[in-house]
C-alpha cells in the first residue's frame, strides 16, 4: 500500500521501508464521528440477531496460530517456492468450500511471474456480494532478506482464514460473502507506481467488470496490516465515506471505537481498482506500525509485534459490518 502523509518519514526508516513514494497531504487527527451529508449515507441500525453469522464470533487464538504458520514459511514474494507453499496452505484450509482461482501471468521489467488470486465463496439468500480481501505475498524487493511480513500480509491473510471458519457451513441470511486472498500487491521493482503494484486486484476488478460480477458487489472490505499490538485503524480519505461510517458504527456497537479512526489519511491500496469502478470500498489498515512505521517493510515485521486481541477486534468489527450491510 502507498500512503500520502503530511510529513516525510524520519531517516530511521530503512531504504526499503520508503519503497512506495509518499507525497505531502494534510491529515486530521481526533476521532471521526459518522456524519450525514454529501457522499455519506445515513445508516439505520436494526436488530441483526437472526442473521446467519450471528452472534459475531472470532477465535483470535486460532487466527494467531494461522499467522505464525504463514510466517514460518519465510519470505513469500511471487514466483518463489514459499509463495507456492502459502497458496497450498490457504487451499488446504478451504477444503470443501467453493473456491475459485484467478490465475494469470504478469510480464514485468524483472521478468514474468505467475499470479494467483484465491476466492472462497459463501452463498447468501440476498442478491449481492460482499468481498473481504487481503494480499498474501510479501515485498518482492526484499526477496533476498529475512523479511517475513508478519503484519503486512500474514495477519490479514490469517484473519480471512478465521472468518472462513465462521462462515463455513452456515446459511447466510443476507448477501453472499466472498473472501479474496489477492496476489502481487507489492511492487515488483521500486518505486511503487500505479502500473507496478496491486497486480492481482487490478486483474480481478477488470475481469469482474467484463463478466458482469462487479455490478453485484455491494461492498469491498480490504484488510491490511491489522495485527499491530497497538491497534489504531486509520480513517481512509480514499475509501467510500458511508462505508467507513458504517465500520465505525460497528466498532462502536462492539465497544472497540477507541481503536478506529483517530487519524484520517489518504491510502492507496488494494481497494483502489474497485474505488475507480465505483464499488463501495473501505481499507481497514493500521499504517502507524511501530514508531513512525519503523517495522513496515523491514525485517522487524515479526510476530512478536502482533496481538491476538487486535485480530479479534478487526475480525469481529468486520463480521459486524457484514451483518449491518445485510440489514441496511
Amino acid at each position: 500500500m502507498r500512503v500520502f502523509k503530511i510529513v516525510t518519514l524520519m531517516c530511521v526508516l530503512s531504504l526499503v521501508a520508503c519503497s512506495r513514494q509518499k507525497d505531502v497531504a494534510a491529515f486530521s487527527t481526533g476521532p471521526t464521528e459518522p456524519v450525514a451529508g454529501p457522499g455519506h449515507m445515513e445508516i439505520k441500525i436494526t436488530d441483526n440477531s437472526q442473521t446467519g453469522i450471528s452472534p459475531v464470533e472470532f477465535n483470535e487464538v486460532r487466527a494467531m496460530r494461522y499467522v505464525k504458520e504463514i510466517v514460518a514459511f519465510g519470505p513469500r514474494p511471487i514466483g518463489s517456492a514459499n509463495h507456492k507453499k502459502v497458496e497450498d496452505y490457504i487451499h488446504a484450509h478451504l477444503k470443501g468450500d467453493v473456491v475459485e482461482d484467478d490465475a494469470f501471468t504478469i510480464d514485468t521489467t524483472e521478468g514474468k511471474f505467475p499470479v494467483r488470486n484465491i476466492i472462497a465463496k459463501y452463498p447468501g439468500t440476498r442478491d449481492g456480494i460482499i468481498v473481504i480481501a487481503s494480499h498474501y505475498d510479501t515485498n518482492y524487493p526484499l526477496r533476498d532478506t529475512a523479511y517475513v511480513g508478519a503484519n503486512d500480509g500474514a495477519s490479514s491473510s490469517a484473519l480471512l482464514l478465521e472468518i472462513a471458519n465462521q462462515l463455513r457451513g452456515k446459511k447466510l441470511d443476507g448477501y453472499s460473502v466472498w473472501l479474496l486472498w489477492d496476489d502481487a500487491e507489492e511492487a515488483i521493482k521500486l518505486p511503487w507506481t500505479d502500473d507496478n503494484s496491486v497486480y492481482g486486484v487490478r486483474h480481478l476488478a477488470q475481469k469482474w467488470q467484463d463478466d458482469g460480477t462487479l455490478k453485484n458487489i455491494k461492498a469491498f472490505l480490504l484488510e491490511d496490516m491489522i495485527g499491530d499490538a497497538d491497534l489504531n485503524i486509520e480513517r481512509d480519505e480514499n475509501s467510500t465515506p458511508w462505508l467507513e461510517d458504517l465500520i465505525y458504527q460497528a466498532a462502536t456497537r462492539l465497544g472497540y471505537q477507541s481503536h478506529f479512526f483517530a487519524r484520517t489519511i489518504p491510502m492507496e491500496d488494494d481497494h483502489k481498482p474497485f474505488i475507480q469502478r465505483h464499488v463501495p470500498s473501505a481499507d481497514l489498515i493500521d499504517f502507524d506500525y511501530g514508531y513512525n512505521n519503523v517495522f513496515w517493510h523491514t525485517t522487524q515485521d515479526t510476530v512478536d509485534k502482533l496481538s491476538p486481541k487486535s485480530l479479534e477486534i478487526v475480525g469481529t468489527v468486520t463480521l459486524e459490518t457484514v451483518q449491518m450491510l445485510d440489514k441496511k
